[in-house]
């Protein structure tokens, strides 16, 4: 049975519920295996401008569920490290996506529910949902999403989480950069909406290019290797098609030709579906 629901927009927006509300969106390889194959067509779909990341039901997600981690601690090392590996790599898939990446959140994310929330570009979350990385209490650690965390809260906070697996409200996700924004329950579905109308006001060819430099960046002094890079991006998108075009529709006071010809992303989605 799909783990997941994949819907597509006529404005093009891609939102992948994670569909297992019965064990709190947990997910196990089946679900892992099917967040990176949509996420791998989701980037190579040119219909897709935006994708949103959700949990069905009550809660965002609990992360890994326990039956598969009982098995694997039950495994031999290298069965271990191959399935290790296809965690790793559904990770990577998600942030490396071409298209701007949003997680919605409600309820709980917990262990591997940060990860896929830290792996996505923008997170927005219910003033009810809370977050804890919780691996220690089982006898592991939160390897792979380590440097997902590490990014999105920084090294001292991602210890803290790792080392104690306190549980935060989504205050306190607010304060550390966790989460971009936090709202009540009722309202979060039209801020995710209102990110996504301002997501795709921009042009896919500038977002896309937003992502690859960005990933490139690192804290600190600014190198020359950086001004350089930076410098380059600029003149090479700056005299490409996308942004004369940009700039012709603005200054004729006309649409962008990216953007949807609805102003919202009220129409029902099509009947597209991805695998």
């Amino acid at each position: 049975m799909p783990t997941l629901a994949i819907e597509l927009s006529a404005a093009g927006v891609a939102r992948v519920t994670m569909s297992r509300p019965e064990v709190f969106n947990a997910f196990d390889e089946a679900m892992i295996a099917e967040l990176d194959a949509a996420f791998a067509a989701l980037a190579d779909d040119a219909a897709v401008r935006v994708v949103v990341l959700a949990g069905a039901g009550r809660h965002f997600s609990a992360g890994a569920d326990l039956q598969w981690m009982q098995r694997a601690s039950q495994a031999p090392e290298d069965w271990n490290l191959q399935d290790a590996r296809r965690f790793a790599a559904m990770l990577a898939r998600i942030q490396a996506c071409p298209k701007p990446t949003l997680a919605r959140i409600q309820g709980a994310a917990l262990g591997g529910g940060v990860g896929l929330a830290c792996a996505c570009d923008i997170a927005i979350a219910a003033d009810d949902a809370h977050f804890a990385v919780s691996e220690v209490r089982f006898g592991i650690l939160p390897a792979v999403i380590g440097p997902y965390l590490t990014n999105a809260v920084g090294p001292r906070q991602a210890r803290r989480l790792a080392l104690t697996a306190t549980r935060i409200a989504a205050a306190e996700a607010l304060a550390i950069g966790l989460v971009q924004q936090v709202l009540p329950r009722a309202g979060l579905d039209d801020a995710v909406d209102a990110t996504v109308r301002d997501l795709l006001a921009g042009g896919p060819l500038a977002q896309q290019e937003v992502k690859q430099l960005y990933a490139r960046f690192a804290p600190g002094p600014i190198k020359p290797e950086a001004r350089e890079l930076s410098a380059a991006t600029i003149a090479r998108v700056r005299s490409g098609a996308e942004a004369r075009e940009g700039f012709a529709a603005f200054l004729a006071k006309r649409p962008a030709p990216w953007l949807p010809a609805a102003p919202t992303d009220s129409a029902p989605p099509s009947d597209r579906s991805t695998p």
